[in-house]
């Protein structure tokens, strides 16, 4: 006897499954009903008419139709894991967390199940989780690649670096010209505070590819320099793959509310909201969501086309630019803008000494310049490297770069950008005001 004989709703399950897949929404409507007639009752039905009401934008919708899977059939791994995938992709991070371990504990052997638990765990931050279950997942195939790349790159976000050192050390051994791997060992050296011993590995990465900037820039960190920005291949990489849970780990994880707070500083001015504000490393566009709409424009700058993605579904924007801070300061003209914010990204642009000057320029007369920065030591260089990868700039240094490029007044407020591990991370937020004309 057939499977399909056995399994009526096979046929229509494939079918539909495929029709969500192409994005053919309407059809796949119109098979999961034919399914739903063969099999009233049937969890499958259900779990993918969640994916399809969750593809038309109706989350809702979504969230009811898995509950129902999952009420028809509690013990039914696929159906759980994907109650938990969307739970975690709409940032409900304790429920998601879980109900994948429900599903963990259902099906332990499965490896797909195992990487949606995983992907869960990142989503929600919850480092320690993703350990656990890429350590499960090594017993059931112990020389799988990628889930030892995953494993190191925890345990070293995790300060484990001698065993993430480990891990990318036999990854290499097997394979020595594996890109991926070499680069994670430099990370982790790097995060160790062991820059000079990374040095053999950002030669091997430059071997196989001398033009790459990125190697270029680890080459430069692993001979004890401070380069002037972070190459731009990398940032874009970084945030590309932050996007889906960027809002999620700032704002619930690291209590990051700059955003707010620099929103109810700039409608305190402008209450009208009759302005034109430039937000430079526009991310997800949180900024935007605390502003709401403007009567002037609202443009934002992001390297990440993945971050702009998800900025553009606030439908507050008016345009995005995605390129370079630097560049797009230097090819803006001059006088557009009432406003100019860069929150929580000069961290990663590096030396300002073009960008404040730039800034200045594009703003129009009695225009505001606000942005923030972590906090260097006024007793050592004007710009440090540190080693989660991001500038701390020097505040005596940024101020004078500020009044030297023309700014009048130069307001600096020392505060907690956000916390990390538990800890705060020490900064401040300049607001620089162009002279009236």
């Amino acid at each position: 006897m057939s499977v399909t004989a056995t399994d009526p709703n096979l046929k229509h399950l494939q079918k539909a499954r495929e029709q969500i897949a192409k994005g053919d929404l309407k059809n796949a409507a119109l098979t999961l009903n034919k399914a739903n007639k063969q099999w009233p009752q049937d969890p499958r039905v259900f779990m993918l008419g969640g994916l399809l009401a969750e593809k038309s934008g109706n989350i809702k919708g979504a969230f009811e139709a898995l509950r129902k899977s999952v009420s028809l059939s509690p013990d039914w791994g696929p159906g759980q894991l994907e109650l938990a995938l969307l739970l975690a992709r709409q940032n409900q991070f304790a429920e998601a967390i879980e109900t994948a371990e429900k599903v963990a504990k259902l099906e332990p052997q499965n490896l797909t199940v195992l990487a949606g638990v995983v992907d869960i765990a990142h989503r929600a931050g919850h480092t320690e989780m993703a350990i656990k279950h890429l350590r499960r997942g090594l017993e059931l195939v112990p020389n799988d690649a990628m889930l030892r790349r995953l494993l190191a790159r925890d345990l070293s976000e995790q300060g484990q670096h001698e065993e993430a050192l480990k891990v990318w050390g036999g990854l290499i051994d097997e394979n020595p010209s594996d890109h991926e791997a070499l680069v994670g060992r430099v990370q982790t050296l790097l995060a160790a505070g062991k820059p000079e011993q990374a040095q053999a590995d950002a030669q091997a990465l430059l071997a196989l590819a001398p033009q790459d900037e990125v190697y270029q820039y680890y080459a430069q960190l692993t001979q004890g320099e401070t380069p002037a920005q972070q190459p731009a291949a990398l940032m874009r990489g970084l945030f590309d793959s932050m996007a889906d849970v960027y809002d999620g780990h700032m704002v619930r994880g690291l209590k990051y509310q700059l955003p707010k707070q620099i929103a109810e500083k700039i409608l305190a001015r402008y209450p009208d909201k009759h302005l034109n504000l430039l937000d430079l490393g526009c991310g997800t566009g949180l900024l935007g969501v605390c502003l709401g709409p403007l009567s002037g424009y609202l443009i934002g700058v992001d390297l990440s086309t993945k971050m702009v993605e998800q900025a553009a579904r606030h439908n507050v924007y008016d345009r995005f630019h995605t390129v370079n801070l630097h560049d797009a300061l230097r090819d803006t003209p001059d006088g557009l803008y009432q406003v100019i914010t860069a929150l929580d990204v000069f961290i990663y642009a590096g030396d300002l000494t073009t960008a404040i000057p730039n800034a200045l320029r594009i703003l129009a007369a009695d225009g505001q310049l606000i942005f923030s920065c972590e906090t260097a030591s006024e007793s050592g260089p004007d710009l440090v490297l540190q080693s989660s990868g991001r500038y701390a700039h020097k505040r005596s240094h940024v101020e004078a770069l500020c009044r030297a490029a023309g700014f009048d007044d130069v307001a600096v407020e020392e505060t907690t950008l956000r916390t990390e591990g538990g800890a705060p991370v020490q900064g401040f937020v300049v607001t620089a005001h162009k002279p009236a004309a």
